[in-house]
């Protein structure tokens, strides 16, 4: 089994994660983009463009699923990348998890980019599952881009100038980009209130990765042998995992588990 994963830069290291410790045994390509991102200020056109370049690279690698890994890619690419590469290939997308941060009662905030946020597409979502709880839309600048450089400083002031505008009373965030996976424990820990219940985060690396089991008619099996391929492709070009994912949890766990080639 071969899962390929796709976005812009490293916010695929939550995704990659979560699909090997459903399915250890899969052999995983993760192709990126660091030439053309940060992808959340281009036009829509831009972004389709090099998310179809990027998906392309990953293709060529002949996985069973593509999971496109990043939310702005799912807003504005995936009608095309389905286009292109199903039902050959079956494309994942990317969903923000409203639905289930709303069942739970809320009052609830989403963290995005500036670029998603208030946009008609996350609106779209409140609308459709979230009309019955108190939303908060936060807007995180820079915070996608001090995760992918992996600094430490620039990830403080985002997450604390984001928390500051998060509502005292929210019992969940929307993790509302894939790069915010990456430091969720530290959004946490901004957002609690002392004396409260803690604050319940919403992600959705583990969804995709079921989803797109669930599209190969593959089962979770967690105690199979490992696999040790792991395919990096840097804006089309064969590399290693850059610096920046090592810095995280995720990216460790994936060399790791997968021994250089």
């Amino acid at each position: 089994m071969k899962i390929a994963l796709m976005d812009s830069g490293i916010g695929l290291l939550a995704a990659a994660t979560a699909v090997r410790r459903l399915r250890p045994d899969a052999d995983l390509v993760l192709s990126s983009d660091p030439d053309g991102m940060p992808w959340g200020p281009r036009t829509p056109q831009d972004v389709t463009a090099r998310a179809l370049a990027v998906a392309r690279a990953a293709a060529a690698h002949r996985p069973d699923a593509l999971i496109v890994a990043c939310n702005t890619a799912s807003v504005h690419a995936l009608p095309t990348l389905r286009a292109e590469l199903e039902p050959t290939l079956p494309v994942v997308g990317t969903v923000p998890a409203i639905k289930p941060a709303a069942a739970g009662g809320g009052p609830v905030a989403i963290w995005a980019t500036p670029a998603t946020t208030g946009s008609p597409y996350q609106r779209g979502l409140i609308g459709e599952f979230a009309r019955s709880v108190a939303v908060t839309e936060v807007p995180c600048p820079g915070l996608a881009d001090a995760v992918q450089n992996a600094d430490e400083a620039a990830i403080d002031r985002a997450v604390a100038a984001a928390a500051a505008l998060t509502p005292p009373d929210v019992r969940a965030v929307v993790l509302g980009c894939t790069h915010y996976e990456l430091v969720a424990e530290r959004i946490r820990a901004a957002v609690q209130q002392p004396g409260l219940p803690p604050v319940t985060l919403h992600g959705s690396a583990g969804a995709v990765a079921a989803q797109a089991l669930r599209r190969i008619g593959a089962a979770p099996a967690p105690s199979a042998e490992p696999a040790t391929s792991l395919t990096v492709l840097l804006s089309g070009r064969a590399a290693e995992l850059p610096d920046a994912a090592l810095a995280y949890a995720e990216g460790l766990l994936l060399r790791a588990a997968s021994p250089a080639r």
